[in-house]
């Protein structure tokens, strides 16, 4: 009785020994290592958003990834993925952060790859404007509008309502850049003489402005740019000037030329791209373009969708571009999940 209480209590000794063991490796059929968590940065503009809902319902479905996002200005955001504190930035407009070049070169950020690269920003008009419009009845009134010095023929047709006798042009938020750079060619083309360069005060604003306008079929003429759901749901004609030229490009030249295309990368923490290279391999092959994700951001203003079921919406209509981006397992997974 004595050894046999002995053998039963060496033997749980044992299989408690096993057990610790077990737990500790993971076993067999188990990851070793948990999966990141994958930060995205959260900067504010719904084009931003869309890619980060598109990239975490096929990382969290496609490869059973959790993702988080974290809201900030993008400065900030981009000094959070230098320490660590974001994963990964769909978006990175690196001509509109200075510091990301240097960042880029010290190896702080990793940049994957282009998301898209078919942007554009100046000043627009709607092309019923230019070209008129049979099916709603609008005639071409400004039929030689090609270039911003051109508005000096047609400021009649833009009246600023608070400044009788002066036309109007709607620039961006003070607090833009841009806004400023509209100003200064404004100047540069000799628009001043007849027009106000109004700004707006929000992002909000200025796309009310120009929705209002058009969907009455009315002239307007003011700053704007690609990807949004604006460009993805009216017919605009961006305004021509001479192409970009980085010595032109200067306060001190008037930025005398058109806006640089900018590639507008996806950017990733250096340690979260040592420790997860599938998502990485992922990110490098995801590509869109600017009317692909305006289109996306017209379909959400239009059925009034969350960024989540525009992401699903993305999905469903571009299947044959994604499944390029992933393997065929994942695909599958997202696919199940779309259903």
């Amino acid at each position: 009785m004595k050894n046999s209480s002995r053998r039963i209590f060496l033997f749980f000794i044992l299989i408690s020994i096993l057990l610790i063991a077990t737990a500790c490796s993971g076993g067999t059929d188990e990851v070793i290592k948990d999966k990141d968590v994958v930060i995205f940065a959260d900067a504010g503009w719904d084009s931003l958003r869309l890619h980060n809902a598109i990239a975490a319902f096929i990382l969290e479905n496609g490869y059973d990834y959790e993702t988080d996002v974290i809201p900030g200005s993008s400065a900030n955001l981009l000094e959070g993925m230098v320490v660590g504190d974001v994963s990964v930035e769909m978006e990175m407009w690196q001509d509109n952060m200075p510091i990301y070049a240097e960042y880029r070169e010290d190896g702080k950020v990793i940049e994957l790859g282009t998301n898209f690269d078919d942007n554009d920003q100046g000043l627009y008009v709607p092309r019923y404007l230019i070209e008129g419009d049979a099916e709603r009845g609008i005639e071409a009134l400004a039929p030689d509008l090609k270039t911003i010095e051109d508005l000096k023929k047609y400021s009649d047709l833009f009246p600023d309502l608070e400044d009788p006798g002066r036309a109007i042009i709607i620039n961006g938020p003070p607090s833009w850049e841009v806004t400023t750079i509209i100003g200064i060619k404004a100047a540069y083309y000799g628009l001043e003489d007849q027009y106000n360069i109004v700004g707006s005060g929000t992002s909000a604003a200025l796309a009310a402005s120009l929705s209002a306008a058009y969907e009455k079929g009315e002239p307007w003429v003011g700053y704007y740019w690609e990807p949004t759901w604006i460009s993805g749901k009216y017919d605009l004609v961006l305004l021509e000037e001479a192409p970009f030229d980085e010595a032109l490009w200067t306060e001190e030249a008037h930025y005398a030329c058109a806006f640089k295309p900018v590639d507008v990368t996806i950017i990733a923490n250096p340690e979260f791209v040592q420790n997860n290279p599938e998502v990485v391999e992922f990110l490098k092959n995801y590509h869109t373009s600017s009317a692909l994700t305006a289109k996306a951001l017209a379909y959400m203003q239009e059925n009034e969708a969350e960024i989540e079921e525009a992401a699903e919406w993305f999905l469903k209509e571009e299947e044959e571009l994604w499944k390029t981006w992933v393997p065929e397992d994942a695909y599958n997974k997202v696919m199940d999940a779309l259903k």
